[in-house]
């Protein structure tokens, strides 16, 4: 092969490697081993799910520092935030053929922080179907440690959806924020 098709040869494949980043790892809110039946005799079905816009995005965002965010290119959730949750919600809450209750969950703040801590502050609202009078509104803070890897991280956001689930499930039953 001439010299001058060899050089522009080895500049592309230079050029490629150099572009190969990480493959990207993508993570969910819903855990490995689902929670079994419900705990509670009511179908919770969900009316809307929202996030900070901060971290609503396929992307995983941690805290850096006291004021800073770092969007992790290579680790990514299965879908939008919102989605995530809404999915493992719905998964964890479904009981179809019970009575229904609706439930608005606004997540008022979810923080990543590898090697300390995954929180999630949520105010809430559940009503029964059709029945504005029996309408609920809570609020609760979840925190749970995490280890300082990104799996970690998510296994201690997955614990944070499971209490919370159990909380709204505590509700339905007694009607009052636990």
């Amino acid at each position: 092969m001439p010299l001058m098709l060899k050089l522009p040869l080895v500049a592309l494949v230079l050029l490629l490697a150099a572009c190969r980043g990480d493959p990207i790892q993508y993570h969910t809110l819903s855990p490995a081993q689902p929670a079994g039946q419900p705990r509670t005799n009511m179908d919770i079905q969900l009316e809307q799910v929202s996030v900070p816009p901060q971290v609503d995005r396929a992307q995983m965002v941690i805290r850096q520092g006291n004021s800073g965010l770092a969007i992790l290119e290579t680790q990514w959730w299965g879908a939008s935030l919102a989605d995530e949750l809404r999915s493992s919600l719905d998964e964890q809450l479904s009981n179809p053929g019970a009575a229904k209750l609706l439930l608005r969950v606004d997540v008022q703040r979810f923080d990543s922080i590898p090697g300390q801590y995954a929180r999630m502050d949520v105010q809430w609202r559940l009503r029964e179907l059709g029945n504005e009078a029996h309408t609920l509104t809570c609020r609760n803070s979840l925190q749970t440690p995490a280890g300082s890897s990104i799996d970690e991280l998510v296994t201690a956001h997955q614990q944070n959806v499971r209490q919370f689930v159990g909380l709204v499930e505590q509700a339905a039953t007694k009607m009052r924020c636990p």
